[in-house]
């Protein structure tokens, strides 16, 4: 397998390309519109054609490339069925495998930062989307978010992983790129140790959160499979314009 970890700075999101080296096909899971075109020249410069995009939720704090890179590399669009998108050419199912070549996603409905939420399996990895952070996970005060159900997702599927599964999640704030199930079962301060569900809901509803600065146009654009929509303020047009160089992994 051919893998590659990317980093886009606007949103601090992280966008994985994984390549199958017998059939030359490549994924994105978690793909963002500033950074389309460098997302694009990484796959061609390994010698792949990009096949699919992988979401794991809709986001609410960036926009995906996902409509942008079927119109340019005419990849397929692939997100969580239960999301039922008009513009989604592949629906993601819990247990149904999504293969691309020798490639095998195994799909793992994690909800709590959003309801229709999904995590992925893969060769002793698991992409965690926004569900597990590294000492940290998603907020659960929007878009059907739901303490409980996060709880019952990371710590009832997730953490169920061997301890050495390596953890890729969408974001980190601080630029770590990795951790372990091991790691965040004994040091995620939000779920890891002997947190108890009771105790979770507790802290998770008393956060006090900023309202995101972004969400009012990241959620109908990401519905959309990709559409920055009008009216973005000049001080947030950085989510939708191309980016020319971002750092990466």
């Amino acid at each position: 397998m051919i893998f590659k970890q990317l980093f886009e700075p606007v949103s601090s999101t992280y966008t994985y390309l994984l390549g199958c080296e017998e059939t030359g096909q490549a994924l994105l899971i978690d793909p963002v519109l500033p950074t389309w075109e460098r997302d694009l020249a990484e796959v061609n410069a390994l010698g792949l054609k990009l096949a699919f995009t992988v979401e794991t939720h809709i986001h609410a704090d960036h926009i995906t490339s996902a409509k942008k890179l079927k119109a340019i590399a005419d990849s397929r669009i692939v997100g969580p069925a239960l999301d039922a998108l008009p513009c989604t050419d592949v629906g993601i199912v819990d247990g149904v495998p999504f293969k691309m070549g020798s490639i095998e996603l195994a799909p793992i409905h994690t909800p709590g930062h959003t309801d229709n939420h999904f995590a992925y399996a893969h060769a002793g990895r698991l992409y965690t989307g926004d569900a597990l952070l590294i000492e940290a996970c998603g907020r659960t005060d929007f878009q059907s978010g739901d303490p409980a159900a996060l709880y019952h997702s990371v710590r009832g599927k997730l953490f169920s992983y061997d301890d050495d599964t390596l953890v890729y999640p969408a974001h980190d704030y601080e630029q770590r790129r990795i951790s372990t199930i091991g790691q965040e079962k004994a040091r995620n301060p939000r779920l890891g140790g002997d947190r108890t569900l009771e105790d979770f809901v507790v802290l998770m509803n008393n956060l006090k959160l900023a309202y995101p600065k972004f969400i009012d146009y990241a959620v109908p654009g990401n519905r959309e499979c990709g559409t920055c929509p009008p009216g973005v303020p000049d001080h947030l047009q950085q989510y939708c314009a191309q980016i020319g160089e971002s750092r990466q992994g």
